[in-house]
């Protein structure tokens, strides 16, 4: 009887491991179950953002370029920078003392579907004077200079030639650097979107609002993206 009732906790102890084992398998598909699945919309987003192509233009003061790239549809975001020269994350400051060999550039984010790499570039050459050497308007200074900065050797090429198009349409040789682009260090937060937050600054007033105003009368840009 003794054996008896010994093996029988034993058989008890075992069917209580069993079920523990069962108990602990089914939380664990119930944790797995629970776990959020990505929508068919989250995976369109992922794919429409992988979409996107980047360019890096300077052409002058960077709240001009902006403000040109950000009445273009197809144009996701426009970004103010610096890239060209060497000093790692420079202030604005350093860059309009000349010495860093950076230009003030913009970042764009487009849609290939919509813009193309090469419209972008033709807007580019119509929205400043690329045959002045360290200068736009009445911007002076290695920081304003006429540049291009490619991500791949396709943007080379394209800009290598969108630039040889461009020539017949200029009396002076253009002097806009092709290069690639190394790194790009974000602005400060307040020359972000500048001309859309301070439209009535006088920068703004005397330089940049008549610009668009050109544009738009030349069919480059639109009054509304």
């Amino acid at each position: 009887m003794g054996r008896y009732h010994r093996r029988r906790k034993d058989w008890r102890g075992t069917i209580g491991c069993v079920v523990s084992l069962f108990a602990m398998v089914a939380c664990m598909n119930s944790e797995t179950k629970s776990q959020p699945q990505e929508s068919s919309e989250n995976k369109a987003e992922t794919s429409e953002s992988a979409a996107t192509e980047t360019a890096t233009f300077g052409g002058g003061c960077f709240w001009c370029v902006e403000a040109v790239y950000q009445k273009l549809k197809g144009v996701k975001s426009v970004v103010s920078g610096y890239a060209g020269g060497t000093t790692p994350n420079p202030s604005y400051r350093q860059v309009c003392d000349g010495n860093t060999g950076h230009a003030e550039v913009v970042q764009i984010e487009f849609d290939p579907n919509v813009i193309s790499y090469s419209q972008l570039l033709d807007v580019f050459w119509q929205a400043h004077n690329p045959t002045t050497l360290n200068r736009e308007g009445p911007d002076v200074g290695p920081q304003y200079r006429s540049i291009v900065l490619y991500h791949n050797q396709e943007q080379k090429v394209l800009a290598e030639k969108s630039k040889e198009q461009a020539s017949s349409q200029f009396d002076d040789p253009i002097v806009t650097e092709i290069e690639p682009l190394e790194e790009f260090y974000r602005a400060e937060t307040y020359h972000q979107d500048y001309f859309e937050k301070n439209p009535n600054a006088p920068y703004c007033m005397a330089v940049i609002d008549p610009k668009l105003q050109k544009l738009q009368k030349e069919g480059v840009i639109e009054s509304e993206k």
